[in-house]
């Protein structure tokens, strides 16, 4: 009897979309796992004076090997199906870190995050799952609920890599390549497929094979043009933060690892609220154009907040920068999702989804260096400027708004 109520229960909570909240989750813990770790295991192979350099290539490899493949694992998620794409990558993901955790030579760690970066589409596929599987009206407290699931896996991903990383460096490597086997059979197992495989309908072409062509392609739609313009916006002035703001504690706060740790977890706490708890009722209420722009309008005043750190180097100051900018993002992050996922032409969820991730890809690319260099002319440099970026975004939802009012 016990264990017909138990197979009952566990049936009742295989849902497809606790699957995918699942998904994410171990997605983002997977990928954060290793953050502890990275530079460490990069100074067994470089001088110390080379490893910040070595670990910004490697990132910035990452970042264009996802740029290249996840237009073209959209694209293939529209033909095949969702599932085989999301097998695909979660399988490549482990065997990149793996790879990466055996080690052994700088090249080999380098080789690890290529294998790793040209598999990385298992989020744009499950963006693709929710748009699938979700009424429009349904889908931005759709996407806050996935953005709860990624803040848990950001908040647990290196807390779990810091502890792991104390047996050894391979340690959070294998953990990361684990949880993307463990999250491959919960798709195989658990997860039915969304998007029917066409044979005829999606005939897939050269451009769907070339990231610039795909983004070419969806940008020519004056809605998913002024829609992708705000996301690259937004995501470059996150990345301005996210690769100066450790070094920006340590100068001029005095935070240790341990500190930052605490304000990497805080991060994640404030995402989980406001995407799980805040967008979710603002979005039936206000719609996704307007919770989206208020999102931008907090994430820049607490980007000016923290740029002002460099003046006045207070906790309050950075505790208030830090909460403002995660609320704004999680304000903006599923109702954007949900502007895009809408705007995408029948058959072609997937492809769009693929190339948004692309063009954000270019961001993490470039912003990592911008923000080096920024940062060395003054501290609150890259804050400040990230902070306009994102003003700008703002301007653009604002125009895609007044051109929907006067009927464009």
């Amino acid at each position: 009897m016990h264990q017909l109520q138990a197979g009952t229960l566990a049936a009742r909570l295989a849902t497809p979309t606790s699957i995918v909240l699942l998904s994410v989750f171990l997605n983002f813990a997977g990928f954060t796992l290793i953050i502890p770790v990275l530079p460490f295991s990069v100074a067994r192979h470089v001088p110390p004076a080379e490893v910040a350099f070595w670990v910004a290539l490697i990132l910035a490899v990452f970042a264009l090997c996802s740029f290249i493949a996840a237009p073209v694992l959209g694209a293939l998620s529209d033909r095949h199906g969702r599932r085989p794409v999301l097998l695909l990558s979660l399988c490549g993901s482990a065997i990149g870190f793996a790879v990466f955790g055996i080690g052994g030579a700088l090249w080999v760690l380098v080789l690890g995050r290529v294998l790793e970066g040209l598999t990385a589409g298992s989020i744009s596929a499950l963006y693709a799952y929710v748009a699938d599987t979700h009424a429009p009206h349904e889908r931005g407290p759709a996407f806050g609920m996935l953005g709860v699931a990624g803040g848990l896996g950001f908040m647990l991903g290196p807390v779990l890599g810091g502890l792991l990383g104390q047996i050894s460096l391979s340690a959070p490597l294998y953990g990361a390549a684990a949880l993307a086997l463990v999250n491959a059979v919960l798709v195989q197992r658990c997860l039915p497929e969304s998007h029917a495989p066409q044979k005829g309908g999606v005939h897939l072409q050269w451009r769907q094979f070339n990231a610039i062509g795909q983004i070419a392609q969806a940008v020519r739609q004056r809605p998913l043009r002024r829609l992708f313009g705000a996301v690259f916006c937004f995501a470059l002035g996150s990345v301005l933060l996210q690769s100066n703001l450790a070094v920006l504690l340590r100068d001029r706060l005095a935070f240790h690892p341990a500190g930052i740790g605490l304000v990497l977890a805080g991060i994640g706490v404030m995402d989980i609220l406001s995407q799980g708890l805040v967008a979710t009722r603002l979005l039936p209420r206000f719609g996704e154009r307007r919770v989206a722009r208020a999102g931008l309008l907090v994430n820049a005043c607490g980007l000016a907040l923290l740029a002002s750190l460099s003046i006045v180097p207070a906790l309050p100051v950075l505790l208030c920068g830090i909460a403002l900018f995660t609320f704004g993002d999680g304000l903006f992050q599923p109702s954007v999702s949900a502007l895009i996922a809408d705007a995408a032409p029948g058959g072609r969820q997937g492809e769009v989804q693929g190339a948004n991730q692309a063009q954000q890809s270019i961001a993490r690319m470039g912003g990592p260096l911008a923000g080096a260099w920024l940062y060395g002319l003054h501290a609150g440099a890259p804050y400040a400027a990230a902070a306009l970026i994102v003003l700008l975004a703002a301007a653009v939802l604002g125009a895609i708004a007044e051109s929907t009012d006067n009927g464009a």
